[in-house]
Parts: C-alpha cells; structure tokens; sequence
C-alpha cells in the first residue's frame, strides 16, 4: 500500500523555518520502504502503545507509530511525568507569556530528602516505588493546568501559570504535607514515609529572562530549604522589575509638558493619598 506522505504544516507563522521540508502534493512512499524496526521495538516496551493494525490501514499505523514516538519523546519512563525535555519546553513558553502578559507564573523545585538513605538501606527497586508514589501525589496536588516534571533522580519541578503569591505558597505548603502524609509500601511488612524540601520563585514580570535563571532562582530557595532543615517551603520575592529613567523617557517622551507635569504630579501625590486612606 502506497501513502500520500505530506509533513504537517507549522501553525503559526513564526514557526515556519526555511528549512521546513517542501514535499509534492503527489509524493507516494511505501511503507515497506521505512526501516521501522527500531521503533516499533522501543514502543512495544512502552504499555500506553496501541498501534492498530498495519494491514487495515498502513496510514493510520504510520501515524500511531510517530505519535507514540513523540509522546514517549516527552514522558519520564519511570513516573509518567514530563521529563526534562518537555518541562524546559513548557518553561521557556511560559517566560514569554510573562513577559506578554505581566501575569504571575510560579516554579517550584522540589526534592526528596534523605533519598540516598533509602537507596542504601532498602535498595534501588523501593527507591524506584518511592519516587513514583511522590509523582502521583505531585499530579493531585495541582491544576490541569500546571506542569509537573521529573527533574531528574529524586528532584521533581512544577511549573503554575497564572498564579498569584498567596496561591503559590499555599500549593506548595500543600503539596509538602501531602507527600509526608503519604504511606509507600515497600514490603508486607516495611511502609516507608518521606519527606520533601521545596524551593519556589516568580518568573520577573514585564522581561524576558532565560529558563536557566527561573530555574537558578528556585534551586536557590530549594538549597536554603536543604540547608535550613529539610522539609519546608522557601519562596523567593516575587520580582519587581523597576524602570529607568531612560525607559521612562522613551515611553513618556512624547508626551506634552502638562501631561508630563500632570504624571509627575500624580505620582508624587498618590503616596499621600493612600497613608491618608490608610490610616
């Protein structure tokens, strides 16, 4: 059976790279001809595969097979999580929602403490059941919104779009008590119970940084948490991003002096007001 094989289009503009191959409309290729084996030898160890059947439609199968491909591109083996890859990917959008947006989006790095000690004393297959039972609470402690990653051995991330200070402190005072209420069973006779250090911080509004210094800012406050005790929350300031007086004079420039005056003014005066208010 011979396929129409067409790449996908990229949504947006922007996405169109002057690499992006251009195949004709009238391209036919066998599938036959595509060395699959590789492949189809990767997905039949991964259980959330189901391929249909090649010899019903060898274009549906085709596309069942890079879908998976993708999917497990994306997916941390062990938990089911975001891996690594894909939870970089969602950061570095969300610094660019932002810095569009000015709306708060929180990063939360978090680790399990004294997880050496459980590898060494009951080996790495519980290791391994304790860092999964961690992920499924991590995914109900959050919004469907949000990310939750596997960061890479016993350290998870958990990125929240859209979420105000208060909020953010509240979820990761949340999840911290719901992983230590947790009971592992790591035999018929041991349950094991784990505890979990949390570092948080605000991506800066109004600027774009890099999905490195989001991810510097909470490892910070992760450390401070490690080295203050272990289990607890440290959240880092949300970043205020202040205007010089250059900026300001690109952005008022082209004002005229009474309405340059009447902000200055405004400004001095709105101070006042509200001490006065508040008192």
């Amino acid at each position: 059976m011979l396929l129409n094989f067409v790449l996908p289009r990229p949504r947006c503009a922007h996405q169109t790279s002057p690499n992006w191959p251009t195949l004709r409309p009238d391209l036919m290729i066998d599938p036959a001809d595509l060395r699959l084996e590789g492949a189809l030898a990767l997905l039949e160890h991964d259980r959330s595969a189901c391929l249909p059947d090649a010899a019903k439609s060898a274009t549906a199968f085709l596309q069942s097979v890079i879908d998976s491909l993708c999917e497990m591109s994306l997916t941390d083996a062990l938990t089911g999580l975001a891996n690594r890859r894909h939870f970089r990917t969602v950061l570095t959008r969300e610094i660019d929602v932002v810095a569009r947006s000015g709306d708060s989006a929180l990063l939360l790095m978090l680790d399990i403490d004294h997880f050496k000690q459980i590898n060494d004393a009951h080996g790495h297959p519980v290791g391994d059941q304790v860092i999964q039972a961690v992920a499924r609470c991590l995914s109900h402690c959050v919004r469907p919104m949000d990310t939750v990653a596997r960061y890479g051995g016993e350290e998870f991330a958990v990125i929240l779009p859209c979420c105000q200070p208060l909020y953010g402190k509240i979820v990761a005072e949340r999840i911290r008590q719901s992983v230590a209420a947790l009971r592992i069973p790591a035999s018929e006779a041991l349950e094991l119970s784990v505890t979990i250090s949390i570092g948080g911080a605000f991506a800066p509004k109004w600027s774009r940084s890099s999905a490195t210094q989001w991810i510097d800012l909470a490892d910070a406050q992760l450390y401070c948490a490690k080295t203050e005790g272990r289990n607890q929350v440290k959240m880092d300031a949300e970043q205020e991003i202040s205007v010089s007086a250059e900026e300001k004079s690109l952005l008022f420039g082209h004002l005229t002096q009474s309405d340059a005056a009447w902000l200055e003014t405004h400004n001095n005066e709105t101070p006042a007001k509200t001490s006065t208010a508040m008192q």
